[in-house]
């Protein structure tokens, strides 16, 4: 009785069929398909290391100035206190 036969699997094949359809099972294999092939090649590509460019280790790093650009307007009105 916990067994499930071949009539069983064949009942259960012929009703995925009606519900989805053919043409909605291969367009979901094929999506599937492409995704494990766009994973694979991103997995490749983060394997491979950037070789660093001679320019940019020669360069300096650039500094962030943090303090806020002064307007006319402020600068005036620190000017007359």
């Amino acid at each position: 009785m916990g067994s499930l036969s071949i009539w069983h699997w064949m009942i259960v094949i012929v009703v995925v069929l009606l519900l989805f359809g053919r043409g909605k099972i291969s367009d979901l294999m094929g999506d599937v398909a492409g995704g494990i092939k766009a994973f694979k090649k991103g997995m490749a590509e983060d394997d491979t290391k950037p070789e660093p460019s001679k320019s940019a280790s020669s360069a300096e790093p650039k500094t962030i100035d943090h303090q806020a650009q002064a307007t006319p307007a402020a600068e005036k009105a620190r000017a007359d206190s």
